[in-house]
Order: C-alpha cells, then sequence, then structure tokens
C-alpha cells in the first residue's frame, strides 16, 4: 500500500470506480520504472505471494500447473504468468498500464517465446467465459478498484466450473494502522470497519491514486455471490531473522500483525 498516514495531499475520502481506474492507471504507467528499479530483485525470485516472501513453490496454493489454462489478473511485469509458463502451464497476463506491461519483455527469458501479455481493466476482462482453469492476482487488482465484486465476478466468469481462484491483498487488519514500517505503525488509530478509500491527490483535488479497503468478511461475501467458495485463507508469517522492509513491511511489525491475506477459492457453479 503506498501508505495510510494521512499527510497532504493524501486524504480518505469517497472516490468514483471511474476516477479509481483512471488515476491508478496513471499512476502505474508514470511509476512502472522505479517501482521495478526498488522491487525487481526482489520479484525476480520467482512467483512470490507478497512482501513477506512467501513463493507458490513452497506454499502449493496453485495446485499442479503443467498443462493448465491460466490468467493472472493485475500481473505487473509478468513475473508470475513467466513462472508458471516455465513449469507447463498456458499462462497469459493482462494488467490496467502498458508501461507495466514492457517490463515483463525485459524480464522475459532470451531463450524462451515472449509471455503473453495484454492491457486490460480486469473489471472487464477480455475473454470468453469458463476458458481458464486458474485465475490468480499476486497485489494486483483486487485493491485498487472501488468496485471489487466486479473484478471477482469477472475471474469467475472466465473460470470453468471447478477452476481456482487464488489472490493476495493487503491484509485488511492493516487498514486500522498508519502505513509505517517503524513503532507508529504498531498504533490501531482507524477503524477496522471504515471502508473510506485512501486517496491521493493533486493540490487542485484530482486523484492520483486509491486503494479500497475491504474487510475479510466483506471479501468473502463478494467471492461468494461470484459462484466461488473459500478454500483456504493464509495469512504468511514474517521470516524468522528477515530484517528487510518494504515499504510498511517490516519485522517489527511482521512479528506481530499479518501483512498478506491469500484468499484460495474455486468455482462451484
Amino acid at each position: 500500500m503506498s501508505g495510510v498516514t494521512e499527510h497532504p495531499p493524501a486524504a480518505r475520502r469517497a472516490v468514483s470506480p471511474e476516477a479509481t481506474a483512471a488515476a491508478n492507471r496513471r499512476w502505474w504507467e508514470g511509476n512502472a520504472d522505479d517501482y521495478q528499479a526498488e522491487h525487481g530483485a526482489f520479484l525476480d525470485r520467482g512467483f512470490v505471494w507478497g512482501p513477506e516472501g512467501l513463493t507458490e513453490e513452497d506454499a502449493g496454493l496453485l495446485g499442479d500447473v503443467r498443462g493448465v489454462r491460466a490468467l493472472e489478473a493485475g500481473c505487473g511485469a509478468a513475473r508470475c504468468t513467466q513462472w508458471l509458463a516455465a513449469r507447463g502451464a498456458h499462462a497469459v497476463g493482462v494488467d490496467i498500464a502498458f508501461r507495466q506491461l514492457q517490463h515483463s519483455r525485459l524480464a522475459d527469458d532470451p531463450g524462451a517465446p515472449p509471455t503473453p501479455v495484454a492491457q486490460a481493466d480486469a473489471r472487464f476482462l477480455p475473454f470468453a467465459d469458463a476458458v481458464f482453469d486458474l485465475v490468480f492476482s499476486t497485489y494486483g487488482a483486487l485493491q485498487f478498484v472501488a468496485d471489487s465484486a466486479t473484478v471477482m465476478a469477472e475471474c469467475a466468469r472466465v473460470l470453468r466450473p471447478g477452476g481456482r481462484f487464488v489472490f493476495s491483498v493487503t491484509h485488511p487488519i492493516r487498514w486500522s494502522f498508519l502505513d509505517d514500517p517503524g513503532e507508529r505503525g504498531l498504533v490501531a488509530c482507524h477503524s477496522y470497519f471504515d471502508r473510506t478509500p485512501y486517496v491521493e491527490q493533486d493540490p487542485d483535488g484530482t486523484v492520483t491514486y486509491a486503494e479500497h479497503h475491504r474487510t475479510i468478511g466483506d471479501r468473502v461475501r463478494e467471492a461468494t455471490a461470484a459462484g466461488l467458495r473459500l478454500l483456504d485463507l493464509v495469512e504468511p508469517e514474517w521470516p524468522a531473522g528477515d530484517d528487510r522492509s518494504w515499504d510498511a513491511w517490516s519485522r517489527t511489525r511482521g512479528e506481530l500483525i499479518p501483512g498478506t491475506a491469500i484468499f484460495v477459492c474455486a468455482r462451484v457453479r
């Protein structure tokens, strides 16, 4: 999360789905190079579910991916899509920001075919019904849209019955705390039940970035309404002895409160 600490020009206020999408498209287009420069080495470790460093190789949340048709929503530079392809999956990634997708070309293995990617809003996936065996998102679309129920429904729509949908987001409890990796970040100062979005804006009030909060219960209800069944909820622990930090993620906080929530779902209808 870019930050929940209130400081100009940041605020918690209502913002429309359209303003959210436009702002985040511009933000990820404009900040893709810096983001990849700062976090690329960490992301190059393979399929990583979140800042704690839990890998799919260790977690096994997707199951056997050989031969499966897989979609990554909010893929960024598509490293997870590439990881699946290297293990025999027919994988494609979509992202709202074209510049992020350009970084997928830089991350491609020179000896392998280019990773299939497309620019798309996760609320409007450009695929037919029930064409994927697996849909997943690692800190991708879900928290960067105002209408996450629509994304849930879209991911379920393109997923075959029995297929798996797995996504990771900032753990909802984090929204109660300041976005600070140190001791200040251990002080709860916001209501967990306050769904008011975090918004960054220009001096004239134009939205430049937005994140939207949902409780654990909200996520489960949205998934259920989309025809999905929750199979597991994973809360990765901070690795012992790991002193690095990633924005507000750190050992100081990670040893006390969860930073990431991973929802493992399956389409039931």
